[in-house]
């Protein structure tokens, strides 16, 4: 029994090996939410900080969805590290030039936090019952 493996090799070129490098970028447009938020959970599971880019009228989806991410899995440790602003000149159908507005939001993996916030802010505020059976404590 002859077996024969084939191997295909592809040389391609710096720019498509960074194109094809850049998994932890997530382009918002026009599909539902969850859909956004769904595929940055995805892959900070396997990246360590994944950058979510609108322009235009989506910046306000990816704003929510950086928004749904750290407020919703805040807990699990993920954090907005970045916001960067700009805009870019494109041209339009009818020839002239528009700026667009452009947004890139970092998110990334932080420590995870073994209490809660109401739990943290608790212990920084001094609580005056705690101060009254301290001071009891001292009388007696």
């Amino acid at each position: 029994m002859n077996e024969c493996v084939i191997i295909i090799i592809y040389f391609c070129s710096s720019k498509e090996y960074s194109m094809a490098k850049a998994t932890n970028v997530i382009f918002v447009g026009k599909k539902p939410l969850m859909a956004y938020v769904t595929a940055t959970l995805v892959q900070l599971a396997n990246e360590d900080q994944v950058i979510v880019k609108a322009r235009g009228l989506t910046i306000t989806r990816a704003v929510d969805v950086a928004q749904i991410i750290e407020k919703r899995m805040g807990n699990i440790g993920y954090k907005i590290s970045d916001v960067k602003i700009g805009s870019e000149a494109l041209q339009s159908q009818d020839g002239r030039t528009r700026n667009v507005s452009t947004i890139e939001i970092e998110i990334t993996k932080g420590a995870i936090s073994t209490e809660s916030s109401s739990e943290a802010s608790t212990e920084t505020k001094p609580n005056s019952n705690n101060q009254k059976k301290k001071a009891a404590k001292k009388k007696e």
